[in-house]
């Protein structure tokens, strides 16, 4: 039976500040994923926010939010 083999994905907690009410909350990133952008909701107004992600993988990792009309 072949063995199925998963990449170990290095959950970072990181603190998001929401570009639409201002208020900061605690999620997480996948840096083992190397830079992505994705939408993730804020956790106070829901309104969605798109996360920018670069330097995955390596010492640091920059964060950074903005508004989807941006």
């Amino acid at each position: 039976m072949p063995v199925a083999r998963y990449a170990a994905r290095m959950l970072e907690p990181v603190v998001l500040q929401c570009p639409y009410c201002g208020e900061s909350f605690e999620s997480s990133v996948d840096a083992s994923a190397g830079d992505q952008d994705y939408t993730e909701d804020c956790a106070v107004c829901c309104q969605p926010i798109l996360v920018s992600v670069r330097g995955a993988g390596t010492d640091g990792l920059d964060v950074s939010t903005r508004r989807e009309q941006d």
